[in-house]
């Protein structure tokens, strides 16, 4: 959706009696800046990556490091989510370890085996080319490669320990290109997570589709979403077994074009919960974006494009609202306030541990 330039900023709604009381992350995209706020909306810690560093997307570890997502401008292949360098700060900012490469895309995910999967990008064979489907090409547009998605496990020294490529485990028949998308990408994966079972959880936007491959073979095992999910974001594993999407809607099939969240039941594939903007068009983001289930059931949802974070309980009801204050310059244009994803924390949890008093 669009927002007026001149709107109010910061906090803009807060039910103190219904939010979940802690302390957000935000990264906007483009501001070299992670900002802890509390629940008023205040920043009460911060942390600025090195330059030439620009972080792209932060969020805390148990041990109450920062990992940030950074890009330097130089990468050779600039889609949507690109970076080369996974770095983690300590508390005051000092850096603890760096990760390089520059095929690194979107998301990460620290496995509970200490090793950490990364998503990069990898120009598809010449001859797997004419296999992919889908897409369409603007005039001048033609590209002459297109580039296809990969998982690299890597240990705290940066070893590969398991690697998985969707040329050779994902289905051309099956994974479409959306007919709206361009032809540079084939999938497009945003988001990767382990599920309780040490499965993992992937996210592939130009497709819109998750999926759920088996580690120890790397197979796909089960998989959803054309047709009823549209360029989604951010699926996570929720502890009664469903999975929570952020769901953009930038190109649906019928309905018009409006972002939801929903909860889904994974041996059902039936949504078990949903929330709409009211009215449908407050809440849209046609790319980046994310949700949380809170401990008390409510839900963090971060509308992306916006840069607007928003709780919501369970029956629908608006309890926590924070605009993004600081806008920058974001891949040529001025004025945005974009952020990837957010994130809440409980003041008592591992990953604050008493380091910031709540108000």
């Amino acid at each position: 959706m669009g927002y007026p330039i001149y709107a109010s900023t910061g906090l803009t709604h807060h039910e103190q009696s219904k939010a979940f009381q802690g302390v957000t992350i935000y990264t906007p995209m483009g501001s070299g800046n992670t900002y802890l706020i509390d629940m008023q909306g205040e920043i009460i810690h911060s942390w600025t990556a090195p330059l030439p560093l620009k972080p792209f997307y932060g969020f805390l570890r148990d041990n109450g490091n920062l990992s940030l997502h950074c890009f330097t401008g130089d990468e050779p292949f600039q889609g949507g989510g690109f970076g080369s360098v996974i770095l983690e700060l300590d508390w005051d900012g000092h850096e603890v370890s760096r990760y390089e490469n520059p095929a690194l895309h979107h998301d990460r995910e620290y496995l509970r085996n200490g090793n950490m999967m990364i998503i990069g990008w990898e120009k598809l064979p010449e001859e797997f080319l004419s296999k992919v489907k889908g897409g369409s090409n603007a005039p001048g547009e033609e590209p002459t490669e297109i580039m296809g998605d990969y998982l690299n496990e890597v240990t705290p020294e940066g070893e590969v320990v398991w690697e998985w490529h969707g040329s050779e485990k994902l289905d051309t028949d099956i994974d479409v290109i959306c007919p709206l998308d361009g032809r540079h990408e084939w999938t497009h994966c945003n988001s990767v997570a382990e599920m309780q079972n040490g499965n993992i959880l992937l996210s592939f936007r130009s497709t819109s589709t998750i999926l759920i491959l088996d580690k120890s073979t790397g197979d796909v095992i089960w998989r959803f979403g054309p047709g009823v999910l549209s360029h989604q974001h951010n699926p996570t594993p929720l502890p009664n077994g469903n999975i929570l999407i952020f769901d953009n809607g930038e190109h649906r099939i019928r309905g018009g074009s409006f972002s939801r969240v929903v909860e889904l039941d994974p041996k059902t594939k039936e949504i078990t919960w949903e929330y709409k903007g009211k009215p449908s068009l407050s809440l849209f983001s046609t790319g980046i974006s994310g949700a949380q289930r809170l401990p008390n059931g409510n839900t963090l949802i971060c509308d992306g494009r916006s840069g607007i974070l928003l709780e919501v309980t369970n029956g629908g009801e608006l309890v926590w609202e924070f605009v993004n204050p600081e806008t920058f310059l974001w891949r040529g244009e001025v004025g945005t306030r974009a952020i990837f994803r957010a994130q809440r924390y409980a003041v008592d949890g591992p990953e604050i541990q008493g380091r910031v008093e709540q108000k």
